[in-house]
C-alpha cells in the first residue's frame, strides 16, 4: 500500500544555519532545464550556504504534513518539513539600488507543488522587501518557464525586459525575462 502526502498549513520563516542539507537535498531535487542555466549539481556537492548565499538571504516554506494511505486514512507519519524556499537579496551593493530587493531563487519540493507553496514564499518575500524598506522586486526568469511565468504575473510581476537568446541551454537559446512589481500598498 503506498501513501501520499498531504499537507495542512503552510508557514515562512526565516533560514537558519541548521537548514543547510535539507535546502541542499531540495535544491537538488528541484534542479530542472525549466529554470537551471548551470549544469545538474553532481557529487562532492558544494555547500548550500556560502559567503554570497547566507541563511539570511533565505525564506524557508515549512509545511504540515500528514501521509495518509490510498484509502485516505491517516498513517500517523505527519510532521513538519521543508516544501520550499526563496531567495530575496538586493540586486547591487550601490546605495542608488538599495531601494529594489530582486529574487536570486525559488524552489518547491514536488511532494509541495500545486498547493500554493511557490505562491505563499512570493508573498512573504514581497513582505519582507517591504520590511527592509524596498519599494521594489525584481526578478530574471527564463522565457520557456512558462508556469513560473505564470505564477508571477499573477501575483503583479510584469515583463520589464527581454534579454533575447541570453543563454544557449541544450541545444537552443532562451530569453532572460526580466520581471518586477511595485511593492507600494
Amino acid at each position: 500500500m503506498s501513501a501520499t502526502t498531504t499537507l495542512h498549513s503552510v508557514s515562512v520563516r526565516p533560514a537558519l544555519s541548521a537548514d543547510e542539507e535539507a535546502l541542499g537535498e531540495l535544491d537538488r531535487a528541484t534542479w530542472s532545464t525549466l529554470h537551471a542555466v548551470m549544469p545538474r549539481p553532481q557529487p562532492p556537492y558544494d555547500p548550500f550556504f556560502d559567503e554570497r548565499h547566507r541563511p539570511g538571504d533565505f525564506l524557508v516554506a515549512e509545511a504540515a504534513t500528514e501521509a495518509v494511505t490510498e484509502s485516505g486514512a491517516p498513517d500517523g507519519s505527519g510532521g513538519t518539513r521543508i516544501a520550499g524556499y526563496i531567495r530575496l537579496v538586493p540586486p547591487t551593493p550601490l546605495a542608488c539600488n538599495a531601494h529594489v530587493r530582486q529574487i536570486q531563487g525559488l524552489a518547491v519540493a514536488a511532494w509541495a507543488r500545486g498547493a500554493g507553496v511557490g505562491r505563499t514564499l512570493l508573498r512573504a518575500a514581497c513582505a519582507e522587501a517591504r520590511r527592509q524598506g524596498a519599494n521594489r522586486i525584481t526578478l530574471r526568469v527564463l522565457g520557456h518557464n512558462t508556469p513560473a511565468r505564470a505564477l508571477y504575473a499573477s501575483e503583479g510581476f510584469a515583463v520589464e525586459g527581454v534579454l533575447s537568446g541570453e543563454f544557449f541551454l541544450h541545444g537552443r537559446y532562451v530569453d532572460d525575462v526580466l520581471m518586477g512589481r511595485s511593492l507600494a500598498p
